[in-house]
């Protein structure tokens, strides 16, 4: 029996372990393929940990002890998750929503763009890197700062998409301290509280469900939580 082509949407409001997000994923990932389950949207956060892509070298894990290391699987080099950095994992069937996935993760990037435009930010992308960037400047900076606010990073399987990106609410930026995030040597990494705005996780989240059928082109219901 074939599903209906809604999006589930899951909020946890405690820290999710990567492993058991990780098992989740892959095994929804399985059951939309079969038909098994609807495409699936989870907001979470994780514990202080960092995980490695595909391309992830070595020498850029600066701090190895620091926190535990995952191997992710989906693209891209070494990333920092932790309380106060909102993830959304998408798990989307691209057999119906095309087999691009440059283009689907330009998705993904616009759809961070319009949430963050919510709080007055400006988010935008720098030719040649994945994620989303700010001016510093608009908040206070130099003139010429930028800082990356948000990281993509994802996997394919059989054209159903998972992993996601994820966006620096309030975290401990010096977290990052440990690793060259996403590869760009002295790139700098920011958040909304360190652009001067309160927010939390909820907010986000309020965001994200409120400009998804924009870009995504589907009509969503706000979840039950998922604790």
């Amino acid at each position: 029996m074939s599903m209906p082509p809604s999006v589930e949407w899951r909020v946890s409001d405690i820290p999710v372990p990567y492993p058991e997000a990780l098992a989740f994923m892959e095994a929804r990932v399985a059951d939309i393929g079969q038909g098994r389950a609807p495409e699936c949207v989870w907001l979470l956060e994780h514990p202080p940990l960092y995980t490695a892509g595909t391309s992830a070298d070595p020498a850029e894990l600066l701090q190895p002890d620091r926190f535990p290391v995952f191997r992710a699987g989906r693209g891209g080099r070494y990333t920092y998750h932790g309380p106060g950095q909102r993830i959304a994992y998408l798990m989307l069937d691209l057999n119906r929503r095309g087999r691009d996935v440059r283009a689907y993760v330009c998705r993904i990037e616009d759809w961070v763009i319009a949430a963050l435009a919510r709080f007055g930010v400006r988010g935008f992308r720098r030719p040649g890197y994945i994620g989303i960037w700010v001016d510093l400047a608009a908040h206070g900076g130099r003139p010429g700062d930028e800082a990356k606010i948000a990281a993509v990073g994802v996997r394919v399987r059989r054209w159903i998409s998972y992993h996601g990106v994820s966006i620096n609410v309030d975290p401990d930026l010096g977290h990052f301290a440990g690793i060259v995030p996403c590869g760009i040597a002295g790139g700098r990494v920011t958040s909304l509280l360190d652009l001067g705005i309160t927010a939390s996780a909820a907010d986000m989240d309020t965001a994200l469900m409120a400009t998804f059928a924009d870009v995504f082109g589907e009509s969503t219901q706000l979840p039950e939580l998922q604790k």
